[in-house]
């Protein structure tokens, strides 16, 4: 396991009340919380005679930031998840660490009510299934082991979002993840639109899955795949766990992952630990097939983000093979996925940092917010229960915004 120096515990709601739309960074796992503010410098897009890697482009980041009298500098932000498009990285001029955030005992966070907005299904449920059908056809004609289709919600809301309302929210109810917030510089965003303010465009989310995380020689990973809804009624919730953990199906999908991360990370490792068997995690809204993955490097000069890079895409947010899976998802689905199913978190100087896949997300500019999700296609799935999923993730960002069952309703999460 691994452990940080940290020097304080955090109040969430004080804390919060720092946070600055448009110029923090909010990183929050359930061992660190880093919150930074304003901004150094950022990780240029490469031109095109530039052929040096993202690690390699971040490590002179720092490199020029320590020789301007910055030795501890972090690099914090996204990656998407087409890495051969631009990553939003950047340098802060201030930044604060705390161990895990504290809460108000016995007293959740306000929420925000949302009284009347307009919503676009992208793509519609009917064509999300086709997409399905499409994908099960190439796994059937053995093109792909697994592929993993998404969806969006596009929301336009009354009045922009508070997001540090929304984050206290989620990091209460999600204590056990990672929530964060980015600010995306104009030309990253994906909700772009005349009327929306530049300064606002943020991406932020609970991502219940660990990429990589990188302390001196040790590195942990958590990947997830396969899921299953939660239930209100504690009998049914349970039935769902047990079966989720006995499906063939879900296991296989479960297996593919796990096999590729360890396969990415073996070559870094001189021992690396994967337990035979998977377990279960809950969420709020879901439960997941996890399995923990501990390794010892055997050079410590290896960064976070270099290992981060070498799992990216994992076949739990793309498939297998995962060109052949890339390919397909960007033939069937109907917008640019941008920073969901990429990676969020900081790296240091040091190489040390944490990166968790960015799933449970959504993307706001002003009044506009796009709300992802996805679900893993693989022998065996079947449309009308891959929407089902979906539908359910998307619950994540959905309660923080403090949507009612009416209103869940009607976005069509039932």
């Amino acid at each position: 396991m691994l452990h940080y120096e940290t020097p304080t515990a955090a109040e969430a709601a004080q804390l919060m009340e720092q946070y600055r739309v448009g110029s923090s960074f909010f990183f929050s796992s359930p061992r660190k919380t880093l919150l930074t503010h304003g901004e150094y410098s950022r990780l240029s897009v490469p031109s095109g005679n530039d052929h040096r890697s993202l690690s390699e482009r971040v490590t002179e980041l720092l490199d020029r930031a320590k020789q301007s009298g910055r030795p501890n500098a972090v690099v914090v932000g996204a990656i998407p998840f087409d890495i051969l498009k631009p990553a939003s990285l950047f340098i802060p001029l201030s930044v604060q660490w705390h161990d895990s955030l504290l809460f108000s005992t016995g007293q959740a966070p306000e929420r925000p009510r949302i009284s009347s907005y307009h919503v676009l299904s992208v793509p519609e449920p009917a064509a999300f299934q086709e997409g399905v059908n499409r994908l099960l056809e190439l796994i059937s004609q053995k093109k792909l082991h697994k592929a993993v289709l998404s969806r969006t919600l596009d929301i336009t809301l009354p009045h922009a979002l508070s997001i540090p309302h929304i984050l206290n929210h989620l990091a209460y109810h999600h204590s056990h993840g990672y929530t964060f917030a980015v600010p995306l510089a104009p030309e990253l965003s994906h909700t772009s639109s005349p009327d929306a303010v530049a300064s606002t465009r943020t991406l932020f989310g609970a991502s219940p899955e660990l990429l990589i995380m990188k302390k001196g020689q040790r590195i942990k990973g958590n990947p997830l795949a396969g899921s299953a809804a939660r239930s209100a009624d504690p009998v049914e919730d349970q039935r769902r766990a047990a079966a989720l953990l006995s499906s063939a199906k879900d296991r296989n999908e479960h297996a593919i992952v796990i096999d590729a991360v360890a396969l990415a990370l073996q070559p870094y490792c001189s021992k690396l630990e994967v337990p035979a068997e998977p377990s279960l995690i809950q969420t709020n809204a879901m439960w997941h097939l996890s399995t923990e993955i501990n390794g010892i490097l055997k050079d410590d000069s290896v960064t976070s983000l270099d290992l981060a890079l070498a799992m990216h895409p994992t076949p739990a947010i793309c498939g297998t093979p995962t060109d052949a899976a890339r390919d397909a998802i960007q033939a069937i689905e109907p917008f640019d996925r941008g920073f969901y199913s990429g990676a969020v978190g900081w790296s240091d100087a040091n190489g040390d940092g944490e990166w968790a896949v960015t799933i449970r997300c959504a993307e706001t500019e002003g009044t506009l917010l796009r709300v992802f999700a996805g679900a893993g296609i693989v022998p065996g799935s079947n449309a009308e229960a891959e929407l089902a999923e979906t539908s359910a993730k998307f619950r994540t960002i959905l309660a923080a915004m403090g949507l009612n069952e009416q209103q869940t309703t009607i976005l069509g999460e039932e």
